[in-house]
């Protein structure tokens, strides 16, 4: 059976963490964990990560989830590439569209059922090596330009080494 990459698991409840390794080694070639999120940047700037599991809440009696936003926005913006599956015991529905709205990749509820979460980051990892359409990568590298470009369409044309006019055409048509 082949194993997937590596999983960084990010908990402060020591005993969550603990239970996840167990869960997760047969799976997983490498399984890292933190306790605390400050960590998160350190260890992913150090470590090929192909997945974060990220717990909601790490303030003892604090569960409004705002802090597993929190570190997944900072985990997007410094490694978009890197899937972010959410974990929490205080699941409702406006949190989970929050975190998906946020980029999150799925969502998991504690307690989990072990075969269900295996599967779902199994799923999310094969997801990352569908084959994306042209119209896809060319949609998302001309944001990705537009965006580096301030919204300056002229200077974004530029970098694209296309006309203004095939801009226009080409955000007309994506």
């Amino acid at each position: 059976m082949n194993k997937y990459g590596t999983i960084l698991i990010v908990d402060d409840n020591t005993s969550i963490l603990t239970a996840m390794r167990y869960l997760l080694d047969g799976v997983f070639e490498r399984v890292l964990t933190l306790s605390q999120p400050d960590d998160i940047m350190k260890t992913m700037a150090q470590e090929e990560i192909d997945i974060v599991l990220l717990d909601m809440n790490f303030t003892l009696g604090v569960n409004s989830g705002q802090e597993g936003l929190f570190w997944l926005r900072a985990i997007r913006k410094q490694h978009p590439q890197t899937p972010v599956v959410l974990l929490t015991a205080y699941a409702d529905v406006m949190l989970a569209v929050k975190g998906l709205k946020s980029g999150a990749a799925d969502f998991i509820t504690k307690p989990w059922d072990n075969d269900e979460l295996v599967r779902k980051l199994k799923d999310v990892l094969d997801m990352q090596h569908e084959i994306v359409s042209l119209d896809e990568v060319e949609r998302e590298h001309i944001r990705r330009t537009l965006d580096r470009c301030h919204g300056n369409l002229t200077q974004t044309a530029e970098l694209l080494g296309i006309t203004r006019q095939t801009l226009y055409n080409k955000m007309k048509r994506l």
